[in-house]
């Protein structure tokens, strides 16, 4: 039997078609890890609640609520951070490091942080203004908005091994190789 080129390709370009969204087409049970806040919305600008309040900012300085669903298979425990990737530091500024949420939990509430609400076992971590807990945007005057990456991590471990002196990076380091999945949102803020 002969084909024509022409028909071969087409033959060739709707089986791989085919195959390919057969592939892509995902199961119920494959949901998205997803990350909402009702303060924060994706690609939104980050209310003055969430803001810090010293270094000339004014804000509330109050954590933002966060809810996660459909965590990979295999979560074990979660952690939480808030980083600016735009500060003036070479670096970065890490603005909140939560770690040790247990893998049943899904939202931290309004407020949580410093104790006040955190999921038992939960521990935060140093941030860049160099304590634990929850410290809000603050960018200098006058630069362009900058953005705060919220990401919730789903981990294989439930204990990570770290305390509330631990520095950002090596919290950072702690989850390395203990990542199953992670969902983001990212909100700006300029003054």
């Amino acid at each position: 039997m002969k084909f024509s080129a022409r028909l071969l390709s087409a033959c060739v370009a709707g089986a791989a078609l085919s195959l390919s969204l057969f592939c892509a087409a995902p199961s119920a049970a494959d949901k998205a890890f997803t990350l909402t806040s009702p303060q924060l919305k994706d690609g939104g600008v980050m209310g003055m609640d969430q803001v810090f309040n010293a270094f000339g900012c004014t804000g509330k300085n109050v954590s933002p609520e966060l809810v996660w669903s459909d965590p990979p298979k295999g979560t074990r425990s979660f952690a939480v951070t808030v980083y600016d990737p735009d500060a003036p530091t070479g670096s970065g500024w890490w603005h909140w490091v939560v770690s040790n949420i247990p893998a049943d939990v899904r939202s931290l509430k309004l407020n949580a942080s410093a104790g006040k609400s955190l999921p038992a076992g939960a521990v935060e971590s140093l941030t860049d203004f160099g304590a634990p807990g929850y410290g809000g945007a603050c960018p200098p005057p006058g630069d362009k908005p900058h953005r705060y990456v919220v990401t919730v991590y789903a981990l294989d471990t439930a204990d990570i091994g770290v305390t509330p002196q631990t520095l950002p990076a090596m919290a950072g380091f702690s989850r390395y190789g203990k990542v199953l999945g992670s969902a983001s949102l990212t909100v700006t803020y300029s003054r």
